[in-house]
């Protein structure tokens, strides 16, 4: 060999878990999620609630995973054997370096149409109002007569019946005969409700199948039999299938039992509780009665101890009326006895009042003679007082000052001018005389006067 050989360039050496990662993004970046469609086997159903299995056909397998978060929302169960399909991604496990798909949802193969028309009409009904809460009708508690919608066939209506006869026997019941599988079978369900309604035999309608798989119960899936529900007069109980099973009948019902026996049960009460019932009130309508009675008789004896026969109660009253009457003479006598005594007193009192008389009266007429003599003096003592108050007021009345020669003058305010500077040169003044005045104008003044 030559050496050129030994310098060429050596290719890069990959560790494992670069290879499963590589390869790991090469799949979810260029295999987009997708259907399947296989048979189960191997499943595991491990303690995580993670599920495990290889989905397989004639030619290939291949594994994988459904975690529990997403197998939880299933409604049924899935077993070895089920042919189903699965969206799921592909992937790789790079633990173990196994291909497998993680499954996002699972469903029975060839069931994805019939699914998706079950959530369209559903979801339609549901818009309209169909399945309002406020429109649905309670069922009567004791029915007269109870409408059974079911095929003759059916194992429901054995079932039915049998529930029926043993909790209430003496109610009929009304058969309206109605294929429940099969073409056809929606139509004349509906036309049975239909007839039930346009009879107006019974009180209550019962609408029954039981188990199967989807493509068994679809008649009830059909819009025609959710519409005729909708329209019936009479309310209308769901019993298809099992308890796992929902159809759109279940959603339009006026209450939806899980099971056939179920609704039977739900239709008419049950006689032995009824019959407990009624010992159980019976019982407490007895012990109700017997306290009742036990009271009475007590309060009879307590008014027979109260009860007194006539002669003892007239003997009672007549001793009451005795004494009575004797408390009233002593009273009578006690009172009598008071009034002489405030008599035999007022009387004493007369009579010393009787000397004293005379006394008082000259008394009477001391004092009188004393008033008339303090009277007189009073009055010429005030007559001498006002003789002295008029003299004093007509000695400073100022018409005798001025009749001896005095006058008054004022200026043109009328006030009186005592004091010559107060006055200016050319003022007006009046003067009052002892008879009549005169107006004059200053014409000149002097000082104090000595």
């Amino acid at each position: 060999m030559s050496d050129g050989l030994f310098l060429a360039e050596k290719p890069r050496v990959l560790r494992v878990a670069e290879l499963a990662r590589s390869i790991k993004e090469l799949l979810e970046s260029n295999v987009p999620m997708l259907w399947v469609r296989g048979e189960i086997s191997n499943f595991v159903r491990a303690a995580s609630g993670h599920w495990y299995f290889s989905l397989k056909d004639e030619q290939a397998q291949v594994r994988c995973v459904m975690f529990r978060h997403k197998n939880q929302i299933l409604l049924q169960g899935i077993g070895n054997g089920a042919q189903v399909e699965v969206q799921a991604v592909a992937t790789l496990y790079e633990a173990r370096g196994d291909f497998q798909l993680t499954v996002e949802q699972l469903r029975p193969a060839g069931l994805g149409v019939l699914y998706e028309q079950f959530a369209q009409l559903k979801q339609k009904l549901e818009d309209e109002g169909v399945f309002a809460v406020e429109r649905k009708r309670a069922l009567p508690a004791f029915p007269k007569r109870i409408g059974l919608i079911t095929s003759p066939q059916a194992a429901a209506l054995r079932d039915v019946l049998t529930t029926l006869k043993m909790r209430l026997p003496g109610v009929p019941v009304i058969l309206y005969p109605a294929p429940v599988q099969g073409a056809g079978s929606a139509e004349k369900i509906a036309q049975a409700i239909c007839t039930a309604n346009q009879r107006a035999e019974c009180e209550v309608l019962i609408l029954c199948r039981g188990g199967g798989s989807i493509e068994d119960l679809w008649a009830f899936n059909e819009e025609v039999v959710a519409r005729a529900i909708f329209a019936s007069d009479i309310p209308v109980i769901s019993g298809v299938g099992h308890e796992t099973d929902f159809t759109i009948a279940d959603f339009v019902a006026d209450e939806r039992a899980p099971t056939p026996t179920a609704a039977a049960q739900r239709v008419v009460p049950d006689r032995h509780a009824l019959l407990q019932g009624l010992r159980d009130t019976a019982q407490h309508l007895q012990r109700a009665q017997r306290n009742r009675l036990q009271n009475a008789m007590q309060a009879v004896d307590y008014l027979q101890r109260r009860l007194v026969h006539p002669a003892q109660q007239l003997q009672r009253q007549s001793q009451q009326l005795a004494q009575l009457q004797q408390r009233l003479q002593r009273n009578v006598a006690h009172r009598l006895q008071q009034q002489q005594w405030r008599c035999q007193a007022v009387v004493q009192r007369l009579r010393g009042a009787g000397s004293d008389f005379v006394r008082l009266q000259q008394s009477h007429v001391h004092w009188a003679e004393r008033l008339a003599k303090t009277v007189s003096t009073l009055q010429m003592q005030r007559a001498v007082r006002v003789e002295n108050a008029a003299h004093q007021l007509k000695l400073l009345d100022p018409r005798q000052v001025l009749s001896r020669g005095y006058s008054l003058v004022q200026d043109e305010k009328g006030h009186l001018v005592s004091d010559a500077t107060q006055l200016a040169n050319g003022q007006a003044l009046r003067i009052t005389f002892a008879k009549g005045w005169a107006q004059t104008e200053v014409k000149a003044r002097g000082g104090q006067v000595e």
